[in-house]
């Protein structure tokens, strides 16, 4: 049994291992222990790494599965730089998150659902481990904010409005009455958001509160606006934030600007102006800076990003770091103020990059692994979360001066993975039907014997705009274990490949991509050890989407699993929680019914010849329930053989850890079902 935290105990653990152990070396051990489901409850994660200013720590949340509530639990812990000791830091069976230090190394702001399952603001002082509770809010703080002498913290949270659209004078009700609740008058575009449910009329304003005494928080915006994450200037006078302060900006659909407000006078200015998102303000040491990211709206389904700089009143605007393969995230700016670091994803894989203000950016991290939430000293410390092929996400530190030479600081599933067999993986780079160069991944049978032929699921991500890594994936190395090759690519849509590729499906989605995916399925049989008649196919949201298309298309696959699928484009665009899904398209449905029909999977049901099961949350918002009730019906109405899966109370993506393995145990059952013995 593994030792989670929230144990109420300090632990010491001393690291012997100074550098990473070898890929191969784990590859060549001999073993016959495979991946098994009872391994997923057992499986941890670390996220939020925040160094210290001096670079001698870092703090970061260690996330478990507490199997009795059926929920994720966390805890804060600490893991030296020098040393490699880690020990934890908070301790309970709740949820400790967001950790940020104070501008001296003193003090720990953190978010925590300690107090009754509310999410509240507390302070945590490093030394003593004293833990102070600073708000007591109805609604959670969030992006919490140091000001730069560290007395004070800002954050984000949700005011609502106390105003009726249409208010009516109901008779009062007998004595003892029981009438049923009062409707819901709604008179937004937007009034349901997924994962959160129905949204009570308000917006997101920033706060402003005591570090050491807390008290009542200030608010410092105002107006029928919401306002992203805080970002103090470096005299403490000014904070930076992004924000649609503009008429009926729910129409605006992300056309946000960058403002700064005086503290003093609560005075807000924009200070960019285009037409395009302009977000993620970074106040660069010496004050002289901003640092954002945006784009010049292009009527794109889909756009990437680009790294700007503009000096702090505003002026001088220009682009740092454009053309990219993917949206930069930014880290933080470099200690004197020369220019910006910034995570990129690109071609399967995540990196540290410098953007200078006078030169071309440049690669500061290279490896086939996945960098993500990198935070830097003012010394020039780096911590980050990797993670490759064969290991989950773990904490590393490394200099700016010697990226290549990492340290390992934690990694809390080691022991679940130790001796056990992965299936290996190998790259594909192939070509689609119009030339297309395309990449993907397939992952070989853990037990994998030459000369075999071995069933293969072709597994397609959502989003679509996103993109497949080489980071570490459960579900698939657990398929491989029982046997199967797992193919997983990037087909055109996907991020990480440059505008030009997101573009691949403009206003045609689902179109090309398919032929990217079948391509990938003939390299993948070009290998000579997959078994053509047995073929499976799975997804979910856009990667259900396209499930769906698939089995409506070819009758190659001998069964496939749709989950949270888009079925009917004309229903879904006005049902689902983000109206934006409309710009998707060149019309709107009522002005050309037959281009949503085209696109739709529905429009192609009574082609369906492979067994299709489908699998969605009963309170799913973004791809709601009806859609997959609506294929369901279709396939069931024609006689097809499927199967409706319903999970119970459950949004986009399954929240409950219990609903997350059954989601693979499901998609096992109904491919052996159908596996061609």
């Amino acid at each position: 049994m593994k030792l989670k935290a929230g144990t109420g105990l300090f632990l010491f653990v001393c690291f012997i291992a100074v550098t990473f152990r070898s890929e191969a070396l784990a590859d060549s051990v001999s073993s016959d222990k495979l991946l098994t489901v009872d391994t997923y409850m057992e499986m941890e994660s670390i996220q939020s790494p925040g160094i210290s200013p001096d670079g001698a720590d870092v703090i970061f949340v260690r996330s478990w599965v507490d199997k009795i509530s059926d929920r994720m639990r966390s805890n804060l812990w600490l893991a030296s730089v020098t040393d490699r000791r880690i020990r934890q830091f908070t301790s309970g069976n709740w949820r400790d998150f967001s950790p940020v230090w104070s501008p001296d190394g003193r003090k720990i702001a953190f978010l925590s659902d300690r107090d009754e399952g509310k999410t509240q603001l507390f302070v945590m002082w490093w030394d003593t481990r004293e833990i102070v509770q600073l708000t007591h809010l109805e609604r959670a703080p969030g992006n919490l904010a140091w000001s730069p002498d560290g007395r004070k913290l800002a954050f984000t949270c949700f005011i609502e409005k106390d105003e009726q659209p249409l208010k009516v004078n109901q008779p009062p009700r007998p004595k003892g009455a029981k009438w049923a609740d009062p409707p819901v008058i709604i008179n937004r575009l937007s009034w349901r958001a997924d994962g959160r449910g129905f949204l009570p009329e308000g917006n997101e304003h920033i706060f402003v509160i005591d570090a050491l005494l807390g008290g009542t928080p200030v608010q410092i915006t105002s107006g029928d606006y919401s306002h992203g994450a805080p970002v103090w200037a470096a005299d403490g006078r000014k904070m930076y934030f992004s924000a649609i302060r503009k008429p009926e900006p729910e129409y605006e659909f992300g056309d946000s600007e960058i403002y700064r407000v005086e503290l003093a006078t609560r005075e807000i200015t924009p200070l960019t102006d285009r037409e395009g998102p302009d977000r993620s303000p970074a106040v660069s040491p010496d004050g002289r800076w901003l640092a954002y990211t945006g784009y010049d709206e292009k009527n794109f389904t889909s756009h990437l990003s680009s790294l700007y700089v503009m000096n702090s009143e505003g002026g001088g605007k220009r682009l740092l770091a454009g053309d990219l393969p993917n949206s930069p995230r930014i880290v933080s700016w470099a200690g004197d103020s020369t220019g910006v670091y910034f995570i990129l994803q690109a071609r399967g894989r995540s990196d540290l990059y410098f953007a200078p203000l006078a030169g071309r950016p440049k690669k500061i991290t290279d490896g086939n692994h996945v960098l993500s939430a990198a935070s830097i000293s003012e010394t020039g410390t780096v911590a980050g979360i990797l993670s490759t092929f064969h290991r989950p996400g773990f904490l590393v530190s490394f200099d700016l001066s010697d990226p290549a030479r990492m340290s390992e600081l934690a990694d809390f599933n080691s022991d679940v993975l130790e001796g056990i067999k992965l299936g290996q993986i190998e790259e594909l780079v192939f070509k689609s039907s119009d030339g297309l160069s395309i990449q993907g991944w397939l992952i070989k049978p853990a037990r994998f014997e030459q000369g075999k032929k071995y069933p293969m699921l072709l597994w397609i991500h959502g989003g679509p705009w996103s993109m497949y890594s080489v980071a570490f994936n459960w579900e698939w190395q657990n398929f491989a274990a029982g046997g199967y090759a797992v193919l997983y690519i990037n087909p055109r849509g996907s991020t990480g490949y440059g505008q030009d590729f997101v573009n691949g499906i403009q206003y045609a989605y689902p179109g090309r991509d398919y032929d990217d995916l079948m391509a990938g399925v003939d390299a993948a049989l070009a290998g000579g050890f997959i078994d053509p008649d047995n073929l499976f196919v799975c997804g979910g949201s856009g990667g259900g989407v396209l499930t769906a298309w698939i089995v409506g298309q070819t009758a190659r696959f001998r069964a496939a699993v749709s989950m949270r699928p888009v079925i009917n484009w004309h229903s879904f665009v006005g049902t689902t929680d983000f109206p934006s899904w409309y710009r998707q398209f060149v019309k709107y449905p009522w002005e050309d019914p037959m281009e949503y029909a085209k696109r739709s999977p529905l429009h192609y049901v009574a082609k369906v010849k492979t067994p299709v099961m489908i699998m969605t949350g009963e309170a799913d918002l973004r791809t709601p329930i009806s859609q997959s009730e609506e294929y369901y019906r279709a396939l069931k109405m024609l006689k097809k053989d499927t199967l409706l899966v319903r999970m119970p109370e459950e949004y986009h993506g399954w929240r409950r850890p219990s609903h997350r393995l059954l989601q693979q145990l499901y998609l096992q059952a109904w491919f052996e079902k159908y596996r061609k013995k």
